[in-house]
């Protein structure tokens, strides 16, 4: 918030004189008058048609569980924030107010202030870069629309075709495909539905219910043995399918790999590793005799945290030295895994990135790309010092990388922003491309496209649940 902007309460325009500073040190010695505070409150605010919240736009808030007749005032810094309002007979309100076109991006604290009775809590506000479009001249594009819920995609080399997974809708699951994908005409050429998922066991005073399919989210190719790999992460499990006609090879046990994301395979070395969320290792598989291996423990370094609050999330693979990379979405480490021995060669934090989501590694330059969803950056890291050489604002919510090595490109969904950040690996914004509603994940293809995925907001959205071919010109 500007100084301008400002109540004028908070402004001082001249000097004080010496008696009217006393007399008002006098006035205010006695303090505020307390008033009984509210017992046991259990209000809560949340942000309601605002997505993102950029300088300069207005931001909608909600109420509720507040007590009837409360007068709630917003604040920030001691400014207030909007017009007081008063909380209706449900307990609930609503308000907005204005962010200043200067405000900064990063995590601001707004006071929610009640009175009668009193109370108060900080609700946190996430102002994001504002990022415009940028370079569309530079790249050609192609989209098509595939199937709801598209989560991940992976290009085979072996087959030239696209493999891509969908899951729609909340637990369980019953709509889920992997379906095959022609590089050029962005066309389907092959689709399959999972297998049933077994019935769980309903929860004390719960009815049975569906259980659903066994819905796949992340994917990976392995062309030495013409699979697909692909994550079952409401049955924290794998699965195997071929990848000239879909069959399903093997469908692990639900269990194997706790809330199972993504999955990567190493040919040389014949392992698939997975990343497990919320639990602190890479489970293994042997991609030819399709077993599981011993998982490889990651413990982090964050002093006061316990050794398991290292939490998996995006994996990337120096395929040449046999590195895998693995970024915490809790605090912001890195563990670099030796896949030959299996060990872990070291952990390191990572400077400027909050909730790390995506990683991608640059086997020509040697740096890794680490995006922020709560930091709305990629940061660009030197993995043998673990200094970060470049931080790159790129839009609300970036998510996953995917990166063009022969060209030094990394190409960043921003989820909430709905754009496509490329950036070279000296952190400079090459361009910024629309990328329809909700960009969730992009796989090269090792000749300079990449094919990124996108989620939607409806059944009838236009530009949800699209395949969009990205091509430098």
């Amino acid at each position: 918030m500007s100084a301008a902007q400002l109540p004028s309460r908070l402004r001082v325009a001249r000097p004080v004189a010496a008696v009217g500073l006393a007399l008002l040190l006098g006035a205010c010695a006695t303090g505020p008058a307390f008033e009984v505070p509210a017992e046991d409150f259990k209000g809560r605010v949340s942000l309601v048609d605002t997505p993102v919240v950029l300088p300069g736009s207005e931001v909608k808030v909600a109420g509720q569980n507040f007590v009837p007749g409360q007068q709630v005032q917003l604040s920030y810094g001691g400014a207030r924030l909007g017009s007081a309002v008063t909380v209706d007979a449900e307990g609930k309100f609503r308000t907005a107010f204005n962010v200043p076109a200067d405000a900064p991006a990063g995590q601001h604290p707004v006071v929610v202030n009640a009175s009668k009775p009193l109370a108060a809590l900080v609700q946190p506000l996430k102002v994001s870069p504002h990022v415009p479009l940028s370079g569309q001249d530079r790249f050609s594009t192609a989209s098509q629309k595939l199937v709801p819920g598209l989560y991940q995609a992976a290009y085979s080399a072996r087959s030239d075709r696209v493999f891509v997974t969908s899951a729609a809708g909340r637990p369980p699951v019953t709509q889920s495909e992997l379906v095959k994908v022609h590089p050029q005409t962005l066309a389907i050429e092959a689709r399959v539905a999972p297998r049933p998922a077994p019935a769980r066991a309903p929860a004390p005073g719960q009815q049975a219910r569906d259980p659903g399919v066994f819905a796949v989210y992340g994917v990976g190719v392995d062309d030495s043995q013409g699979t697909v790999w692909v994550t079952n992460t409401r049955q924290d499990t794998v699965a195997v399918y071929r990848q000239s006609d879909l069959a399903l090879l093997k469908q692990f046990e639900p269990g194997a790999v706790p809330h199972a994301r993504d999955v990567l395979v190493d040919e040389a070395r014949g392992k698939a590793f997975v990343s497990p969320v919320f639990h602190p290792a890479i489970k293994v598989f042997d991609t030819r005799t399709l077993q599981a291996l011993p998982e490889i423990k990651i413990e982090t370094t964050v002093k006061g945290r316990d050794a398991k609050d290292f939490s998996p999330m995006s994996i990337d693979l120096d395929r040449a030295a046999g590195k895998l990379y693995v970024v915490s979405g809790t605090a912001p480490e890195v563990a670099i895994i030796d896949t030959a021995s299996g060990k872990v060669d070291k952990v390191f934090l990572v400077e400027g990135v909050r909730s790390a989501a995506g990683i991608g590694y640059d086997e020509r330059s040697k740096r890794l790309f680490v995006t922020g969803q709560g930091s709305d950056n990629v940061v660009i890291v030197d993995p043998a010092t673990g200094k970060t050489l470049h931080d790159v604002p790129v839009g609300a919510g970036p998510l996953n990388v995917a990166v063009d090595a022969p060209r030094g490109l990394a190409y960043i969904p921003n989820r909430a922003a709905g754009t496509v950040t490329v950036v070279n690996t000296d952190g400079r914004i090459v361009a910024n491309l629309p990328g329809g509603t909700f960009p969730n994940h992009l796989t090269f293809d090792g000749k300079g496209s990449v094919f990124a995925v996108n989620k939607a907001r409806g059944a009838e959205d236009p530009q949800g649940d699209r395949i969009t071919r990205i091509t430098p010109r």
